[in-house]
């Protein structure tokens, strides 16, 4: 009704006045770097409980399944619980968020470099509702990305409520993204390295405070609600051996391999399964295989962490129990089978619940396929006697080496493994073998499974202060358009009245399909301007020259200043499928650019 879209609307508009007002006291107040602290203790807050809600909600469902589906050892009905949850999750994404959700830490990525650290309303809480049926339901993903997402949403939206500039937004995200991290794992050092590994945030003395503030508040939040126990704090952990280095060197080369695999098989997977424009077939095709895997191989099923705790305790028997696959014995050939089937189809199933419509991420799946990944390299190694590992260590260590390899981020592996774990005293063959990993994938894949998307259309940041600055600028802030035209075929005596009535030295000529075909330099025609005798026997395309690059208007910024290094021209012309739309100049890059970097430097 007209009187309630009214008052909803006053309501709003004397929100945001209070909240502006609220904010500019604040600030005249305490001073904008104290009021950002406060804003990264409110965010980590925010951040925490959202990662307690998360953690209760996916218990919750998941309870609800095992309670009303499950009977017996070998239980069919298991077959269809991921497709129930898919399926509420592709509902509720399509008709009430309504937007695409896609992968957490990507989406992250993508509003810092395109869209001024901007994310919608929704991303406070919609990862969080939709992973919790994903997961609780059996996909077979993790619910560490969305609540980044989630907290990342709440950063960006609080920075906006309060009027922050870019800087800050994009701090308070990072701050979101720490503390959901943080308060996830119980890992505030892991979550505070993660945005600047991942999300490319740089380390300044503005930026660690508030980092710190929110991973820690947010990891408080989790303890003082879930317990002070960590993920995997009650297993024992052999000493270190340095007779087990060249083990852990091999291990490192393995899990960097299992990291290319899980890379290159979810990119494969996510380009076949998009072929399929159908939402609806994707969704039975997708939950139809996924729910066949986790019926032959249990520890598929959601994150994985019963069966990581499994592995680290020597509960093996509970590893591949509910399986048809037990059928085939309890000796070590099979126990070999099917931790090899868990390493292969572990990235299908991953791969198969977030393209069929489920919303999670890649933190969990990796941990349990480096979990499971050095559990087998041990097993094998001890199997034929070459020599005696302790098998806990490298589960352990292998679930570094595999996120390290698949995040390109090697000190958030080594970090968040040793806090999630109490396994410090594996300090170093952590560092060894996350290092060796995350060499080995980078020797065949430059970029990380988060970052290659944005890569490849150039709208990665990284810690290169120059890219970072280029991929901020956008092309349509440099183009200069106060140009007059000229046609091919207008006389010479046209173009000097032109030239008359412009304040440009230089004039794009186009044909009889607007297509611009060369340009006019004022310094090139200026001798025979007063020579009249031409004026009406020679024509503009007698006198233009055809420029030594074009500019697409769909051009990065990095192609920009690329084609302006290989052609040291100073001005050089923008066309849209061949048609005239502006010029770029040098001195306005530069004059942008410096605006960009002072508009995104900490202090």
């Amino acid at each position: 009704m007209k009187w309630i879209d009214n008052i909803s609307s006053i309501i709003k508009t004397w929100t945001r006045n209070r909240s502006e007002s609220f904010a500019t006291w604040q600030i005249d107040l305490i001073g904008q770097q104290y009021f950002v602290i406060i804003l990264s203790l409110f965010v980590g807050i925010c951040s925490g409980v959202a990662a307690v809600i998360l953690k209760h909600s996916i218990a919750f469902v998941k309870t609800f399944v095992f309670d009303n589906f499950a009977s017996n050892d070998y239980n069919f009905l298991l077959l269809l619980s991921p497709a129930v949850g898919i399926l509420i999750t592709m509902l509720y994404v399509k008709y009430i968020v309504r937007d695409n959700l896609g992968h957490g830490i990507t989406k992250i990525l993508h509003a810092i470099s395109q869209q001024d650290s901007n994310l919608r309303k929704h991303h406070a809480y919609s990862s969080v509702i939709a992973s919790s049926f994903t997961i609780g339901f059996g996909g077979s993903v993790g619910a560490e990305a969305p609540i980044a997402l989630t907290g990342a949403g709440l950063g960006s939206n609080i920075g906006k409520l309060f009027k922050m500039d870019y800087k800050t937004i994009t701090l308070l995200v990072a701050c979101g993204a720490a503390g959901g991290i943080g308060g996830a794992f119980k890992a505030p050092i892991a979550g505070m390295i993660f945005t600047l590994e991942i999300l490319m945030l740089n380390l300044t003395m503005a930026s660690i405070v508030p980092l710190l503030i929110s991973a820690i508040t947010a990891t408080s939040i989790t303890y003082y609600f879930l317990g002070n126990e960590t993920e995997f704090g009650m297993i024992t952990i052999m000493p270190f051996r340095l007779s087990n280095m060249p083990f852990y060197v091999l291990l490192g080369i393995f899990t960097g391999f299992i990291s290319l695999m899980f890379t290159r098989g979810t990119w494969f997977c996510e380009r076949e399964m998009g072929k399929i424009k159908n939402p609806y077939f994707k969704w039975i095709l997708g939950s139809t295989v996924l729910g066949l895997l986790i019926f032959l191989f249990p520890p598929l099923y959601g994150e994985g962490y019963e069966v990581i705790g499994q592995l680290l305790s020597g509960r093996t028997y509970e590893f591949y129990s509910g399986s048809p696959i037990t059928l085939l014995g309890d000796g070590l050939w099979p126990l070999l089978f099917f931790t090899a089937g868990v390493i292969v189809f572990k990235t299908i199933a991953t791969s198969l619940t977030t393209t069929a419509g489920g919303v999670g991420g890649t933190f969990a799946p990796s941990l349990l396929l480096g979990g499971v990944s050095g559990y087998f390299f041990a097993l094998v190694n001890n199997a034929f006697g070459w020599h005696d590992i302790p098998l806990t260590n490298f589960t352990l260590v292998g679930m570094a080496g595999v996120m390290a390899g698949v995040m390109h981020a090697p000190l958030t592996s080594i970090f968040l493994i040793a806090e999630i774990t109490n396994g410090y005293q594996l300090l170093v063959p952590l560092m060894l073998v996350a290092t060796i990993s995350h060499l080995t994938i980078g020797l065949f894949e430059e970029h990380s499974i988060y970052t290659k998307p944005l890569a490849e259309k150039g709208e990665l940041l990284t810690h290169q202060r120059d890219k970072t600055v280029l991929t901020l600028m956008h092309l349509d802030k440099v183009i200069e358009t106060d140009f007059t035209t000229v046609h091919a075929n207008d006389t010479f005596g046209s173009l000097v009245q032109a030239i008359a009535k412009s304040e440009r030295n230089l004039f794009p000529v186009v044909n009889d399909r607007d297509e611009m075909i060369g340009v006019v330099l004022l310094n090139d025609i200026r001798r025979f301007m007063f020579n009249k005798d031409i004026y009406n026997t020679t024509l503009v395309r007698e006198v233009m020259m055809i420029p030594p690059a074009f500019i697409s208007i769909h051009d990065n910024m990095e192609t920009v200043m690329d084609k302006f290094e290989s052609t040291q021209a100073w001005n050089l012309p923008v066309i849209d499928n061949h048609k005239y739309v502006g010029f770029v100049s040098k001195s306005k890059i530069f004059s942008v650019y410096r605006r960009v970097l002072t508009h995104v430097s900490y202090e």
